[in-house]
């Protein structure tokens, strides 16, 4: 049906079973390395520097068209996500629909504790979020992502009326644009800066586990068209 033989089905799903249960990590058949991503495995993504790579090497599957994680049996993973959750990093992304996070980064069900609102600002419920993940989930990095043609942005440069309460935005990303000026995909990548600087400056149960080398909080800016996702020093 989905052109994999059944053997190959039948490995994969008793290897998922059994990276979750712990008890094995992967398996090599045919020359080929039919291995878990990572994510699957959450424990052993025990380094921030570790879980930094591999979500960066997801979002290099997915921009490439090659999605493993979409082949998981989600029945497996499903099950042993019910009791708990260990994910491996933790994103604060926009609310745009165009930004599917965990596709993203080729991840799946447990895989990635996301938060979301437009113009991924920082506001203290998402610090409270986000210290969650670090703190009691054990997430090993913190990615705050901008993306292309970011609609939030976009207004507060625009500085026009609005209805309701969508100008609550603005005051948030007022000083990407002070620093970067009119230009949308400058203002959109200042403002993941921004706002990753005040995660990490403004926790001060994040700011204490950057220091002692337990997370990295890192931005980034996910490009509509290509797929890719740019980490932003």
């Amino acid at each position: 049906m989905n052109g994999h033989s059944p053997q190959r089905t039948l490995s994969r799903r008793r290897m998922l079973q059994m990276s979750l249960t712990g008890t094995a990590a992967g398996l090599l058949i045919g020359g080929l390395d039919l291995a878990l991503p990572l994510a699957a495995r959450a424990q052993d993504v025990s380094t921030p520097d570790a879980a930094l790579a591999e979500l960066m090497a997801g979002n290099k599957r997915f921009a490439s068209n090659d999605l493993p994680s979409l082949q998981h049996d989600l029945d497996i993973l499903k099950q042993h996500t019910v009791e708990k959750q260990e994910p491996f990093a933790a994103v604060l992304s926009c609310a745009d629909s165009r930004v599917p996070v965990e596709i993203v980064f080729d991840q799946s069900i447990g895989h990635i504790f996301v938060t979301r609102v437009a113009g991924n600002v920082i506001t203290p419920e998402l610090i409270g979020s986000l210290e969650y993940g670090a703190a009691v989930l054990g997430t090993k990095v913190i990615l705050v992502m901008g993306h292309s043609n970011c609609g939030a942005v976009k207004a507060a440069i625009q500085g026009k009326g609005v209805p309701g309460q969508i100008s609550s935005l603005f005051p948030h990303i007022q000083p990407a644009i002070d620093q970067a000026g009119h230009d949308l995909p400058a203002a959109t990548k200042a403002n993941a800066k921004i706002q990753a600087t005040l995660l990490s400056e403004s926790s001060t149960v994040i700011s204490g586990m950057v220091k002692e080398g337990k997370i990295k909080v890192v931005a980034g800016y996910y490009d509509l068209g290509s797929g890719v996702v740019s980490l932003l020093d």
